[in-house]
């Protein structure tokens, strides 16, 4: 769900650290402690990160630059300041062996000025680290320096066409002006707030659904260190959010909206490169269906093609229709690809029950006794085709929940089934009951060590009704088919991200990261344990910080 253009508790006492304002307006130094009220149920701290070796950086609250009128819960709020650093005192313990930063990216600042956006994948990239080395932890954020962010501050107004939000014409002919830069991509925005990603080189590229933006990140200082050129001549405005990564390749898919379709292309490591491995054509339709994301098996891609489709009408609008950038075509159904990697061969294409997904989670390949591939099973977060789950995304829905009212369309763990007899028809089913998860579903990930193999378990973000947006941690067991769930009263997590312990043997050894965003203002980095889903550490945060989408993992060197 993202960005789319044209796309404790103990009796030692701890003394105050002093925090210093790292922020550029005069802000006073000030004092303030990490010490956590006693709560009823509550945790026992068993560690406390050693003394500072660098100052703690929190905002002071005389110049907050966050719009009063919009708070609400701090997940929708706008992040406070542009950047901050520090180390966390962390109750419970954090293994060992986490050796590593996580890096969490996500939209983070819905404002410019008076003039609050509508949506919440418009808002400006913040990217958040979780640096842990020996038991501490060292937080972080930063604002992602993107040309439409910089353009944003400096004119103090919207310079470029976001999810929703188009800049605001002082006349007709700067209006047919943006249409014209849109079609070269000169308007689109390059603010690269869906996720991020570590190359198979080591550099860590933060993404939205424009080419453009494509956004190169120091992953210690979180600095932008410039675009990433695609240096090939495939052309092309948007691609796919969420490339498929890992230390060999890069895939993604480029959707053709002149011609109808999708090119599945390859990069490898150290280039910027982009080489074709096929095309797609779409089986019906007035333009390719979106392509938010796509899954793989070790030896395919899987494309899918969705009744949401692209709408050029809708992307030269000034003002957004329930359905933004999209229109939803029933009647030209529904169709999943499958492409050979190492041919570019389609050897399966089939019509498939109407679907809504963001994010697909994994994808295998079903044989039989003798080894022969049978099927491709292929699982996402499946809203039950229906398309109001975008529109119910408007901040003003979000920040006006009362809290009683259960808003949250239903969504489900969709698993295709995709034959590859030659049969024309593919099923989709649930693939576990989904009152197992509160009928909530989406932000998913699992042991990367299983992409595109046969797997368990995944963790996602469920619900607890009555909701508004999916408010659980969720552990699911694909084989048992049952879900385990991690709930706090008004806390808003970010995706589950599962980090597989060195050496490890189980599917499910490791820990699962998440960022907490509290109701009443505050937050905290959150660990549970990957096998029995119980909480093993948290770390409160000087401030709450908004709600983010997608996260990767960059070892320790």
């Amino acid at each position: 769900m993202d960005s789319l253009s044209l796309s404790g508790i103990c009796r030692h006492q701890f003394s105050p650290i002093t925090m210093l304002n790292f922020n550029q307006s005069n802000h006073r130094m000030e004092k303030a402690g990490f010490v956590r009220k006693p709560e009823k149920g509550g945790l026992t701290i068993t560690q406390v990160a050693s003394p500072l070796r660098r100052p703690v950086i929190v905002p002071s609250l005389d110049n907050e630059t966050v719009d009063r009128r919009d708070r609400n819960h701090v997940a929708w709020t706008s992040v406070r300041q542009e950047r901050w650093e520090g180390e966390l005192v962390v109750q419970g313990e954090i293994p060992l062996w986490l050796e590593g930063t996580y890096l969490r990216n996500g939209p983070g600042l819905w404002h410019i000025e008076d003039y609050n956006f509508r949506h919440l994948f418009d808002g400006y990239a913040t990217l958040v680290k979780l640096q842990f080395e020996n038991g501490r932890l060292i937080a972080g954020h930063r604002q992602i320096e993107s040309e439409a962010y910089k353009a944003a501050r400096k004119n103090k107004k919207v310079c470029f066409r976001e999810f929703s939000e188009v800049p605001k014409y002082e006349n007709f002919m700067a209006y047919v002006g943006d249409i014209a830069n849109l079609f070269s991509g000169a308007s689109l925005t390059d603010n690269a707030n869906t996720g991020v990603v570590k190359l198979g080189d080591g550099r860590v590229v933060c993404l939205t659904e424009t080419q453009k933006g494509s956004l190169v990140i120091d992953p210690n200082s979180l600095e932008t260190l410039g675009r990433l050129e695609y240096s090939d001549s495939l052309g092309g405005l948007i691609h796919s959010a969420h490339p498929i990564v890992t230390d060999a390749e890069f895939l993604t898919l480029l959707p053709d909206l002149v011609n109808p379709g999708y090119l599945v292309v390859r990069m490898e490591p150290g280039t910027n490169e982009r080489k074709v491995i096929g095309r797609v054509n779409c089986r019906n339709g007035p333009a390719p269906g979106w392509v938010h994301s796509f899954p793989v098996t070790e030896h395919y891609v899987v494309v899918p093609e969705m009744p949401l489709r692209y709408c050029a009408q809708n992307l030269l609008r000034a003002e957004p229709t329930p359905l933004y950038k999209f229109e939803w075509h029933p009647e030209s159904k529904a169709f999943l690809h499958v492409m050979c990697k190492a041919s570019g061969k389609i050897v399966a294409s089939v019509e498939v029950p109407l679907f809504v997904t963001f994010h697909f989670i994994n994808a295998y390949e079903e044989e039989d006794e003798d080894g022969r591939v049978t099927a491709i099973i292929a699982d996402c977060c499946e809203h039950n085709a229906d398309t109001t789950i975008l529109d119910q995304l408007r901040l003003q829905n979000l920040r006006s929940f009362n809290g009683k009212d259960d808003l949250l369309p239903d969504a489900r763990v969709g698993r295709f089934t995709i034959p590859l007899d030659g049969s024309p028809y593919g099923k989709l089913e649930s693939a576990l009951e989904p009152d197992e998860h509160g009928r909530g579903m989406d932000m998913c990930s699992i042991n990367p060590t299983k992409l595109g193999k046969k797997y368990r378990y995944a963790y996602a973000c469920g619900a607890q009704r009555p909701c508004h947006f999916p408010n659980t941690l969720t552990k699911l067991d694909l084989l048992k088919k049952k879900a385990k769930n991690w709930h706090e009263a008004g806390a808003v997590p970010s995706e589950p991200f599962f980090v597989a312990r060195p050496g490890a043997t189980e599917e499910d050894d490791g820990v699962v990261i998440s960022l907490i965003s509290e109701k009443n203002g505050n937050g905290y980095a959150l660990l549970l344990d990957g096998s029995t889903f119980e909480e093993i550490a948290r770390a409160k945060l000087p401030y709450g910080l908004p709600y983010g989408l997608h996260g990767c993992w960059v070892p320790k060197e």
